[in-house]
């Protein structure tokens, strides 16, 4: 299983972005399946709901608010694997290695561990 981080979801979602015919194609000749971590669905409802809360002119909300449903939309068809004991007792251990990662990334990686998958990187990005 090859699991998708956050800034693949981010291209996934916006045809308009360079890279997202690129990324559509890698991941249609993958030949394994695909799953995004709940914790890039978080990551991504996060922004939506801020940008969202940031703007207090209903005219600039509509945007926002087509993008949150689309990214509902998107998501639905899509396997997605959950933040679990497995995966949060991944967490000290790789938090211990004090590489500059952020902790939602960490999360990404204790899904990953936790659920034997693969993590694709910025490679399919470029």
């Amino acid at each position: 299983m090859i699991l998708l981080d956050t800034d693949h979801v981010s291209v996934l979602l916006d045809e308009r972005d360079r890279r997202h015919e690129v990324l559509a194609q890698r991941l249609r000749e993958a030949g394994d399946s695909l799953a995004i971590p709940i914790v890039a669905i978080e990551e991504q409802l996060r922004a939506w709901l801020a940008q969202i809360q940031r703007s207090h002119d209903p005219q600039r909300q509509v945007l926002p608010y087509l993008r949150l449903r689309k990214a509902f939309t998107f998501l639905r068809e899509w396997p997605i694997l959950d933040w679990t004991s497995a995966a949060a007792n991944h967490f000290p251990d790789l938090r211990s290695l004090r590489h500059k990662i952020g902790s939602q990334d960490l999360k990404i990686a204790c899904i990953a561990l936790a659920s034997d998958a693969l993590l694709r990187a910025e490679d399919w990005l470029s």
